[in-house]
Formats: structure tokens, sequence, C-alpha cells
């Protein structure tokens, strides 16, 4: 009810606005472009804020890490050490450690000519695509791309480069999940290992009623430390996008 009464007072006022002022305007650009009007642009942008914590999710290294992370933990058996929070932080700051060479290609060859008034806003997201692309192109297995132009039934792609955006995003986010859950498996193997033993050794000396858990929790966190296993697994993470 109170909309409704703010918009009652405020129509007099729109009606006196300025004429010829339009929220939507199009101006051809040099080269044969075209230049949107503030509004539009601000909208875009906005919405281009609202599409970004998928964008960060899907199109950089995020996903992988922080999916081995949880095997990880699960493979530790912690229960909810490190918690979820934490897991998040150091997966947010290692993807930004990742992806910074090509966050600063971004900024070189599209933000920064933009707003100095060199490049139109069409220009610049081409030009910021071409550094994601070659990322996303780089983790991507060749499999994934040829399934998913098979379902576009896009027979036209004759190499990887000329992948379009729409087949690169589903095919890249398909092959991290699938390289995540292999560097986890990995991971998985040496605690699993402890564990089979430790329930070995308790059901010969007839201890069934005790859970193995409670043994193999300290020694999987005491060989993990020893091995320096943090360093192993983040460093490994972080060259796994540099091969």
């Amino acid at each position: 009810m109170r909309f409704l009464w703010l918009a009652l007072l405020l129509m007099p006022v729109l009606g006196q606005a300025a004429p010829g002022m339009e929220a939507i305007t199009v101006s051809p650009a040099d080269g044969g472009g075209q230049t949107y009007s503030l509004t539009i642009q601000v909208l875009l942008f906005m919405t281009a804020l609202s599409l970004l914590p998928g964008a960060l999710m899907m199109m950089t290294s995020f996903a992988r890490i922080v999916i081995v992370l949880a095997i990880l933990r699960q493979a530790l058996g912690t229960a909810q050490t490190p918690s979820n929070q934490i897991m998040l932080g150091l997966a947010l700051f290692l993807t930004f450690f990742i992806m910074t060479p090509v966050f600063d290609e971004v900024n070189q060859v599209a933000l920064k000519p933009y707003l100095n008034d060199e490049i139109t806003s069409t220009q610049a997201l081409e030009q910021a695509q071409k550094p994601m692309r070659e990322f996303m192109l780089a983790q991507t297995r060749d499999d994934d791309l040829i399934l998913f132009a098979n379902i576009a039934g896009r027979d036209d792609i004759r190499s990887p480069e000329e992948t379009p955006f729409s087949l690169l995003m589903p095919a890249f986010a398909t092959s991290e999940l699938k390289t995540a859950f292999q560097i986890g498996f990995l991971l998985f193997i040496p605690f699993l290992i402890i564990d089979l033993v430790v329930a070995s050794v308790l059901m010969s000396m007839g201890m069934m009623m005790l859970s193995p858990l409670i043994i193999s929790l300290p020694f999987k966190i005491m060989l993990f430390v020893l091995v320096d296993g943090w360093a192993l697994v983040l460093g490994t993470l972080a060259s796994s996008f540099y091969v």
C-alpha cells in the first residue's frame, strides 16, 4: 500500500521530467559498432554483478579446489574441521592466486582501455574473453568439448579454438569436476589404507565394538602433518593449472 501511495505522489514529478530524455539510446560508433547510453550500461553492469558468483565458481579454478578440499576433509574423517568458512576462504584466496595472471591480462587488454574511453563496452567484452578462453581451453578435455558440440549439433567446429563460449563453459565445468574427483581419489587412498589396517587389527584383537575411526583418526592426522600435507595439497592444486 505504501508503494502505491508513493507511486501516485511521484507521478506528477515524473510527468514534468525533461522532454527528450530517453532511458535507452543506441548510437553508431566508429568502425561500424554501436554504443549504448549510460543507463543501459549501468543495467548491464548490475546484471553482470549478479552473475559474478556463478562465474567465479564455474569459470575459474575455484570448483576444483573446493571439491578437493572437501574430499580431503572427508578422507581425514575430521567432520567439520576445518570449517566450511575456512575451506571456502582458502579456496577463494588460492583461486585469486592462480587466476592473477589471467585477471592481470584482462585488466590490461580490456578494463584499462575501456576506462580510458579507448574502446567500447562491446569491444572490452570481446577482449576480456580472450584470456579467459585461453585459460579454460588449457584445462578442458577434448572429449568434453566434443560431447557438448555433439549435443548442440555443431558440426562446423574444426578446432578447440573455434569453440564458442556457450559450449566452452559447460565443457570446462565438466572437466574440472572430473579432474577434482581424480585428485580426490588419489588423496583418499592412503587414508583408506590406514582405516583398513586399524579395522583389521581391532578385529583380530576381538575389539569389534570399538569404532576404528577413533583409533585411526590420530594416525591419519599424524601422517598428514608429518608429510606437510597442506603444503603438498595446495601446492599440487596450484601447479596443476600450469602444467
